[in-house]
C-alpha cells in the first residue's frame, strides 16, 4: 500500500481529545507553522505521541475535509517507524489477502470486506473458496511495545474487540473457519501478546475463541514514507 501522495516531515506539540494531533511542520512552503491534523487512532497510543516526536504527516486533498492534514507515521526511538492511522491495517491485510499474500489462507479466491456477520457486526474480510469452508477474518492494529521486542493489544480497553472474539467463535461453532489476526504497525517487535493487565475481559475473550478453535494469528508490517506492506508471520506469545 503506498502512500498517494508524499508525506510531509513535522514535529509533534500534542495529541489531544483522541483525534486531533497539533504539529508544527518541518518542511515545504509551510515549514515553520503550527497545524492541527486528524489523527485516526482511538487508542492510547503509548510511547508514540510525546511532545517532540518527529512524524509524518499527508496532506488531504478534500476540500469537504475540516482538517488539511492526516498524520500517519511516528518515529521510533530507536529507528523505524510506527503507523498511527489504525484503518491501515485493514488496507495492507485486504492487499495482501487479494494478492494471496497470507500463507495461512492459501487457497481462497475470494475476498469480501465488510461482510455482515454476528448479531450486529460486519467482519473485516470473508474468505470463500469452492469446497472450503468460508473463512471469517477480523483484523487489529497493534502499536503498543512495553517490554522486549513483545507488541501488545490492546492498549485500552476494548469491549468491541472481545464481542468480535465472541461472534468469531460462534461461526466456528456453525461450522465456519474463523481468525483474528494481529498487523504489528510499529517495526520493531517480533512478537506478539494480549494486554490482559489493560483489559482482563479481552484477555478472557481471547482465551475462550481461541479454546473454541478461533485461529489467532499476527504479521509484521513493513512500515517507510513511501508506504506499507504486509510482512512475515510472527509469534503470538
Amino acid at each position: 500500500m503506498e502512500f498517494p501522495t508524499p508525506l510531509v516531515k513535522a514535529r509533534l506539540v500534542r495529541r489531544y481529545k483522541r483525534f486531533l494531533a497539533d504539529a508544527v511542520l518541518e518542511e515545504g512552503p509551510g515549514a515553520g507553522e503550527e497545524i492541527t491534523a486528524h489523527c485516526a487512532n482511538p487508542g492510547a497510543m503509548t510511547g508514540l505521541a510525546e511532545p517532540g516526536t518527529s512524524i509524518r504527516l499527508a496532506p488531504v486533498a478534500d476540500p469537504a475535509r475540516k482538517l488539511r492534514w492526516s498524520w500517519k507515521l511516528a518515529a521510533l526511538p530507536d529507528g523505524g517507524w510506527a503507523n498511527v492511522d489504525t484503518g491501515a491495517a485493514n488496507r495492507v491485510a485486504g492487499e495482501a489477502l487479494r494478492a494471496g499474500a497470507v500463507p495461512a489462507f492459501a487457497g481462497y479466491d475470494a475476498v469480501r470486506a465488510e461482510a455482515r456477520y454476528g448479531a450486529r457486526s460486519r467482519v473485516d474480510f470473508l474468505l470463500q473458496a469452492e469446497g472450503r469452508p468460508d473463512c471469517y477474518v477480523e483484523v487489529k492494529s497493534v502499536t503498543l511495545r512495553r517490554q522486549g521486542a513483545l507488541a501488545e493489544f490492546p492498549d485500552a480497553r476494548t469491549a468491541r474487540g472481545a464481542r468480535h472474539l465472541e461472534e468469531l467463535a460462534a461461526m466456528v461453532g456453525q461450522g465456519a473457519r474463523a481468525a483474528l489476526l494481529y498487523v504489528v504497525m510499529r517495526t520493531d517487535c517480533t512478537a506478539v501478546g494480549v494486554a490482559g493487565d489493560i483489559d482482563p475481559a479481552y484477555a478472557a475473550a481471547c482465551a475462550a475463541a481461541r479454546a473454541a478453535g478461533v485461529e489467532i494469528l499476527a504479521h509484521a508490517c513493513a512500515i517507510d514514507p513511501h508506504g506499507l506492506t504486509l510482512g512475515e508471520a510472527l509469534p503470538v506469545v
